[in-house]
């Protein structure tokens, strides 16, 4: 899935997109997607300016994203309208932080479906660079019909 299904998905734009590509999607199940981390980022130039490295709490949002990207597209397979209606990032839990991202890393970042009930899904995140693990959350987003 490439960038422009990506924006049909979710109401994110830059600078907030944090998705730039989904490289494996299984509706109902998981999906897989790769931020670049370029030197241009606007948060690099105050995060920090002589040792640039990608806010940590950046990192559950770009999870939160795919989670709204897996949720969308398995609403889809399962012939239920998203209409106007967004994904809202509801809850974290159990996140860990466990290396720094910087300029020039790609993050992929695997999301697997826990419960949804109702309009909330549940997943579990970890974001990777390379074969290092640098985030793992459990994650929570909640459906609103209209947009907020």
């Amino acid at each position: 899935m490439r960038i422009q299904e990506i924006l049909q998905l979710i109401p994110h734009r830059y600078p907030f997109l944090l998705i730039d590509e989904v490289v494996d999607f299984i509706a109902g199940k998981s999906l897989k997607a790769i931020k670049n981390v370029t030197a241009d980022e606007p948060f690099f130039a105050g995060h920090f300016f002589d040792n640039p490295m990608m806010p940590s709490i950046l990192i559950p949002e770009a999870m939160a994203q795919t989670l709204a990207i897996l949720a969308s597209k398995t609403m889809q397979a399962q012939n239920i309208d998203v209409g106007e209606g967004v994904f809202l990032f509801a809850g974290i839990d159990n996140a860990h932080f466990l290396q720094s991202v910087i300029p020039g890393d790609q993050l992929m970042i695997e999301t697997v479906l826990g419960k949804s009930r109702s309009n909330f899904w549940k997943c579990s995140s970890t974001a990777s660079v390379g074969n290092k693990v640098v985030c793992t959350a459990d994650l929570v987003a909640a459906y609103s019909k209209s947009k907020q």
